[in-house]
């Protein structure tokens, strides 16, 4: 069975191909437009489809889109409700649901040959629920929490899966919002709303939650598998920051306060669903389960004795859940992605061919992983550009900027190379099999979306990836699943003495990560980046601009690399 997953109609829309119950290709349309989150969530912009991405998704396993069999689309309107109803201000909503209802004839407009008839609509928390359940190695029988901003006229689901059988319990219904009170503090604070909320997580670790009795009169848990969070009063708790302004501490508070009963909520949810369903395994998905911290409190005190956390929990995941949803209805029991590498990916050949067609100086080295570990022992700053791209906003070791962790000014020198704010931390990268002597949290951790205390007699040796709290955000490495990171860490250790890399996203400020190999040509050349390493291919900066080329981290670049000949430009 052919089912292809989309999701549109709010945020990050995405296309995910699930072929036989095995899932085939997952991307996000911001990795193919280079608009960041794809486009606004804003009712005027709900009939924006992922075209790009669907169209890849279909080309990756040589389908066109007559050929699919269903498409899962992740919202149904017909359990939607007038916002207004529902206490939201949201003037044009009603345009949001029109769009919604017509998504058959946009896709079948967007994918020439499709029957609209083929088009499902899925709820959505129910499209997020099976991305995390069905995706989970060793879920089988588990429990599922979503939350996020809102669905159709919910904000949370808390189900089950048995099975192939995925039973939801509870939901709570609008105005009350976790994510949306999330997505107000951030906007209060200065940042973009639906899209800044993790550098308030960020900003949080600066502050103390004083202000967390006056907020567990807004937010807090009902004790019956709900809560209420809705009216929270910001301007009375703390004066706004603007945009672009300088944080103060009252701000790091308010940001700790908020993040403080959001775990507290998040705790109590989990021992509710736990209370009905008794089962070790908890799965999370929805925006609100990117927040690693909050994950990790409920892996430490929750009643659960593994929690897993869906890597693309954001909307985007929506797309490939409601797939697997579909896929298990149809009686297929979905196999678990192996890995989050679901997206673009390019041959040795056809980037050596974008290489040569770019006239940049390259080389080919005996092993890319030794070179890159002696040049990150040297304290050079690595653009790693390898296999297929992630699915979700983590970068793990495909599209990623590397980085000496035992420097500690190299944490303010990659968030310059970025463009972004300071208080804004990095990751570190580190061997499965090393990582318990490190970090004290839930292992292994591969899809970065835990927090781990670090081992204080390690806190000074690797300084750059710690944060404020002495905390750390990792990503562990198993030599099986990813032979060449693994290389690369058990070289750098060798020459330094350290088995952690620093890890973050390969991309500058409010630009998507880097997905395709002129992303990482364009990024290279304009930012300080000392080396960029695609496929087995090595770019010293050196070379490139003795060679004559301008150096775009100073000059404003006045042409796009070519396409390589013989590809056609995945762009136009």
């Amino acid at each position: 069975m052919r089912i292809l997953g989309i999701n549109a109609l709010f945020h990050d829309p995405a296309a995910a191909l699930v072929i036989n119950n095995v899932t085939v290709a997952a991307a996000e349309e911001e990795r193919f437009s280079r608009r960041k989150h794809g486009k606004r969530p804003v009712p005027f912009a709900a009939w924006e489809l992922p075209g790009q991405a669907a169209a890849w998704c279909l080309s990756q396993a040589g389908l066109r889109p007559a050929d699919l069999d269903a498409v899962a689309y992740s919202f149904d309107p017909r359990l939607a409700r007038p916002a207004d109803t529902m206490g939201l201000h949201d003037p044009w909503d009603h345009l949001r649901l029109t769009y919604a209802r017509e998504a058959p004839g946009f896709l079948s407009e967007a994918l020439p040959g499709l029957d609209p008839a083929l088009v499902h609509f899925v709820p959505h928390h129910m499209a997020h629920a099976a991305s995390s359940a069905y995706a989970a190695p060793g879920a089988e029988n588990s429990s599922v929490l979503v939350l996020d901003g809102r669905g159709e006229a919910t904000s949370h689901l808390a189900a089950r899966r048995t099975g192939n059988h995925l039973e939801p319990l509870h939901g709570q219904e609008l105005p009350h919002s976790l994510g949306l009170v999330y997505e107000e503090l951030t906007e209060h604070l200065g940042f973009l709303r639906s899209s800044d909320e993790y550098k308030v997580m960020a900003l949080a670790s600066y502050g103390t939650p004083r202000l967390l009795p006056e907020l567990r009169r807004h937010v807090h848990p009902t004790h019956d598998g709900g809560f209420c969070a809705t009216g929270v009063p910001w301007a009375e708790l703390c004066p706004p920051c603007r945009p672009g302004e300088a944080w103060t501490q009252a701000h790091a508070d308010l940001a700790a306060s908020t993040q403080a009963v959001l775990e507290e909520t998040l705790l109590d949810l989990a021992r509710w669903l736990h209370g009905r369903t008794h089962d070790s395994v908890l799965t999370l998905a929805g925006g609100v389960a990117l927040n690693c911290v909050a994950n990790s409190r409920l892996a430490r005190e929750g009643p659960f004795s593994r929690v897993w956390v869906q890597p693309a929990s954001g909307d985007a995941g929506t797309a490939l859940g409601g797939a697997l949803l579909l896929s298990a209805g149809a009686g297929h029991t979905p196999v678990p992605p192996a890995g989050a590498d679901l997206g673009r990916g390019w041959s040795d050949a056809e980037l050596e061919a974008w290489l040569k067609s770019a006239q940049v100086p390259f080389e080919r080295p005996p092993d890319v992983a030794e070179t890159v570990a002696e040049a990150l022992a040297g304290d050079a700053i690595v653009a790693w550009f390898q296999g297929r791209a992630e699915f979700g906003p983590r970068a793990l070791g495909h599209r990623s900027l590397l980085a000496h962790p035992g420097r500690v000014g190299n944490l303010e020198r990659l968030n310059d190379v970025k463009g972004r704010e300071q208080f804004r931390p990095v990751a570190p990268m580190v061997l499965a099999a090393r990582a318990a002597e490190i970090f004290d949290g839930p292992l292994p951790s591969p899809y970065m979306l835990f927090v781990h205390d670090v081992a204080p007699r390690w806190r000074e040796r690797i300084p750059a990836v710690v944060h404020v709290d002495g905390t750390a955000r990792i990503q562990t490495v198993e030599t099986d699943t990813e032979p060449l990171l693994a290389r690369m860490l058990t070289a750098f250790e060798r020459l330094t003495g350290l088995p952690v890399v620093v890890n973050t996203s390969l991309n500058t400020a409010g630009r998507p990560m880097v997905d395709d190999p002129r992303d990482a040509l364009e990024c290279f050349g304009s930012a300080p980046v000392d080396l960029l390493a695609m496929g087995p291919f090595v770019v010293r900066r050196r070379e490139f601009f003795a060679a004559g080329q301008p150096d775009l981290a100073t000059t404003t670049p006045t042409t796009a690399p070519a396409t390589a000949p013989g590809h056609k430009d995945p762009l136009r």
